[in-house]
């Protein structure tokens, strides 16, 4: 959402369609399935982000299947390429991803530039998102925190730009504001923050910032009580988006009284 066409808070809207919740969870890290479940409904996520590659969502009949715990009746299933390296097994995974679900065309695509940082490889990027888009795709895109190359995706027709805050998994939160602002400010899709949030007030500050939504995985699954934790994550989410839509006071080096000086009594 662009801040200078803010409007009524009216729900996240991806590809055509409004979500209540602004928070998009991942299915990864969990201890069991049964974690999964109670963290997923603790946070009233509508948005759950599946690795292909890494979970079972009918490729192996004879496993564990996570659509028994997320159906795709309640919840809306967001493939991922998790572990990607090059657009070329990008394409091919969201494409089997859409054959297992049944013609499914929203997916969330991530190239990544090497093991150790997960940052996104961009010229990768770029080139997966254009095929997949001319392919029938609604593509939600990983990408790192430029503001042109996160125009150049919006141009090709992605349907949210997902800037990382910082890397994969670290919990270091926000680490650029500026440039996630920049990004907010010009894109007329939907902007997620998407990495490296850490904790409640990670989500809140990129929700005060007027990101439309955040997506995280870690932070929630990696917590000591996960479930707990969700719960958190939902509420800094909301409180996030109801101070953005406020509109906090200007920053200034002087004290103002809280009370007003005319009229007092003595």
């Amino acid at each position: 959402m662009n801040m200078n066409d803010m409007k009524a808070d009216d729900g996240l809207i991806i590809a055509g369609k409004a979500y209540r919740s602004r928070l998009l969870v991942g299915s990864g890290k969990y201890k069991d399935l049964d974690e999964t479940r109670r963290a997923t409904e603790a946070a009233e996520a509508e948005i759950i982000t599946v690795a292909i590659r890494r979970v079972n969502i009918g490729q192996d009949p004879n496993a564990p299947n996570l659509l028994d715990v997320v159906p795709p009746s309640k919840y809306t299933i967001l493939p991922n390429t998790a572990g990607c390296y090059n657009a070329q097994d990008a394409i091919y995974t969201l494409q089997l991803a859409r054959e297992l679900l049944n013609g499914h065309k929203l997916v969330k695509l991530e190239v990544l530039g090497d093991e150790k940082t997960l940052f996104p490889n961009m010229p990768e990027t770029l080139k997966a998102a254009e095929v997949l888009v001319k392919d029938g795709f609604d593509v939600m895109v990983y990408c790192s925190d430029d503001p042109i190359q996160a125009k150049m995706l919006e141009d090709i027709g992605c349907c949210a730009i997902m800037p990382l805050a910082s890397l994969i998994g670290s919990g270091m939160g926000i680490l650029n504001p500026w440039n996630l602002s920049l990004i907010i400010e010009q894109s007329k899709v939907p902007v997620l923050v998407d990495a490296g949030v850490g904790t409640a007030s990670d989500a809140a500050i990129a929700m005060e910032l007027g990101c439309d939504g955040v997506l995280m995985n870690t932070a929630i699954a990696g917590a000591k009580d996960p479930v707990r934790m969700a719960r958190a994550m939902k509420l800094a989410i909301e409180a996030g988006r109801e101070a953005f839509l406020a509109g906090r006071i200007p920053r200034k080096f002087a004290a103002s009284p809280s009370s007003p000086m005319a009229g007092r009594v003595a």
